[in-house]
């Protein structure tokens, strides 16, 4: 994930509202939102060159979603994938101390209704405060442009009947305009390549670009709804199912 918009405790009819997109190279082999046979409870994408995943959700209520830290001046451990976190965060809590091994990352996981957010830049581990949040390739709640444009956006969504909020997300997910070159952050990417990444939905010429949007909504009967659409074939994925 380069983009988590999230409104949690924050809704009367849903404790929990994602709107998300993950960005990726184009030609990195993934397999869309599925029930996982190797763990069963499990509804989450795959990578399926490391065999974890960037968001996802289990029978029990877990959610786990993860986004790279990107600044490029700072040196990170290669490491096992990050994806395998989230499998991790999925199945169980996670121990943070553990995860200084791992490139640059943060991660947003527990229970629907005990949410967490974990970094290893500086180790920060913090039960999620109820609220509207954003996260992109910085800490949490960072105000880059793109995080700033889908938390707002989110805030206004929220306050919308219920049935127009889920088209209301994906809406919110594709928004491509670039952010102002006054407004863009410095992570030591050049010029044209912070541009090309400023927006919510990323498209590029060079092989690299949002891979899917995905829209999660967990009500107060803990019942969940999980819509992923895919780029650029827009193919979607949804389920439902209620959590126990």
């Amino acid at each position: 994930m380069c983009l988590i918009a999230l409104a949690y405790m924050a809704h009367p009819r849903f404790p929990l509202i994602v709107a998300a997109n993950r960005d990726e190279f184009m030609d990195r082999p993934t397999e869309p939102a599925h029930w996982w046979k190797d763990a069963p409870g499990i509804f989450a994408g795959r990578d399926k060159r490391a065999g974890g995943t960037w968001m996802g959700i289990n029978r029990r209520g877990r959610f786990a979603a993860i986004t790279n830290y990107r600044q490029m001046q700072m040196q990170f451990p290669a490491g096992p994938s990050r994806g395998e976190l989230v499998r991790e965060a999925l199945e169980h809590d996670i121990d943070p101390g553990s995860t200084n091994d791992y490139a640059g990352f943060n991660l947003i996981y527990g229970t629907h209704g005990q949410l967490r957010y974990h970094n290893n830049i500086n180790g920060e581990d913090i039960a999620l405060t109820p609220g509207i949040h954003g996260l992109s390739n910085n800490l949490l709640d960072v105000p880059w442009p793109k995080v700033v444009k889908a938390t707002t956006q989110l805030a206004h969504w929220v306050q919308q009947p219920d049935e127009q909020l889920a088209e209301g997300l994906f809406t919110l997910l594709s928004d491509d305009t670039p952010a102002p070159d006054n407004q863009l952050p410095n992570t030591g990417l050049p010029l044209e390549a912070e541009r090309a990444a400023s927006p919510i939905l990323i498209r590029t010429s060079i092989g690299y670009g949002t891979r899917c949007s995905t829209v999660l909504l967990v009500n107060a009967k803990d019942e969940v709804f999980f819509e992923e659409r895919a780029m650029p074939d827009g193919m979607a994925v949804t389920e439902r199912f209620p959590i126990g």
